[in-house]
């Protein structure tokens, strides 16, 4: 039990970084402008691409570089936290990607 909640605080202390929460936030807000997008004007297929497009690209591309950070700076460190928090920061993109994917966007 003590090694669970060792586990868990160290994920926790881990979350509290910004290179491990900023990826999240990028991926949350990426998504919260693809359903607002879809709220406001409906599922549109447009010719050319707007600015909520272009802004969710900005938004996903720029996680990379911030995850390669993390892994190099954190992954030695603590690679059971690193590996945990970076499986949240996946599946924070996968959720903003999804959308896009599912409704052909």
């Amino acid at each position: 039990m003590a090694a669970m909640t060792a586990y868990f605080s160290s994920v926790i202390a881990l979350g509290k970084r910004p290179s491990a929460f900023v990826p999240i936030a990028m991926s949350v807000a990426a998504l919260l402008m693809v359903l607002a997008s879809i709220a406001a004007s409906g599922v549109v297929r447009e010719t050319d691409e707007g600015a909520v497009a272009h802004l969710w690209q900005i938004l996903m591309a720029g996680q990379l570089p911030l995850l390669a950070f993390f892994l190099v700076k954190w992954l030695p460190r603590a690679p059971k936290a690193a590996l945990s928090m970076l499986a949240l920061q996946i599946l924070a993109a996968l959720a903003a990607m999804a959308p896009v994917y599912i409704l052909g966007l």
